[in-house]
């Protein structure tokens, strides 16, 4: 289902870190507070501390922390590694145990009060797909609304493909929805002016819907 809305290669893309990151952005979620560098110092090494601060700031600004930590952009490895003093190389060796990176995203998780959704918080992120799906029917628009509903909730945004797939049953549910509230206004008669807007009439040259909509 998911392959249908988005292809492969975008759906790769959402696993990871933009290629770039705007300036705003980059003082907003990468500028270390106090409270932040005793958290950050609680860990021992210069590559384990600038993984921690690159995933402390990253969590509020995506949603999640890509696996990639080394892709991160070079604007904001920059500015963590001038911020701790330590080099900027640092970052390419970090992470090798994916379990350290699994560990240190619990913490960073804790310290910041972000948590993993639960069966409840699935079920409110589906009613509120539904209801913008009401309004929105384009997939993209969805999955941001989406990323959005999960960072204000302060939820760990899960794999792409898992929320696609939300966003394609919100969609089908909102069809559903549409059918129900519209079905009693389905005439026979105005089903067959329906479908007559959609047949091409030979004076205009194409349908009269194409045409309505020039």
């Amino acid at each position: 289902m998911a392959s249908k809305l988005y292809p492969d290669a975008q759906l790769e893309a959402l696993r990871g870190f933009p290629a770039q990151i705007a300036a705003d952005d980059l003082a907003r979620y990468f500028t270390l507070l106090p409270a932040d560098m005793s958290f950050i110092n609680a860990h021992r090494g210069e590559v384990n501390r600038i993984g921690v601060a690159v995933a402390l700031c990253t969590l509020p600004w995506l949603g999640f922390v890509p696996d990639d930590m080394g892709a991160a952009p070079a604007a904001v490895v920059s500015r963590v590694a001038a911020t701790l003093g330590v080099p900027i190389t640092a970052l390419e060796s970090y992470g090798a145990r994916s379990q350290t990176r699994t560990e240190h995203l619990r913490e960073v998780a804790v310290f910041l009060g972000w948590r993993t959704a639960t069966e409840v918080d699935v079920k409110q992120l589906d009613q509120f797909l539904m209801a913008r799906a009401m309004e929105h029917d384009a997939p993209g628009i969805l999955f941001e609304l989406a990323c959005e509903h999960l960072r204000a909730a302060q939820l760990i945004r899960p794999g792409p493909v898992w929320l696609v797939e939300r966003v394609a049953s919100a969609r089908e549910a909102a069809k559903a929805e549409t059918f129900t509230r519209l079905e009693h206004l389905l005439t026979p008669e105005r089903i067959t002016d329906l479908d007559g807007l959609l047949s091409v009439d030979e004076e205009l040259g194409s349908t009269r819907l194409s045409w309505l909509g020039n």
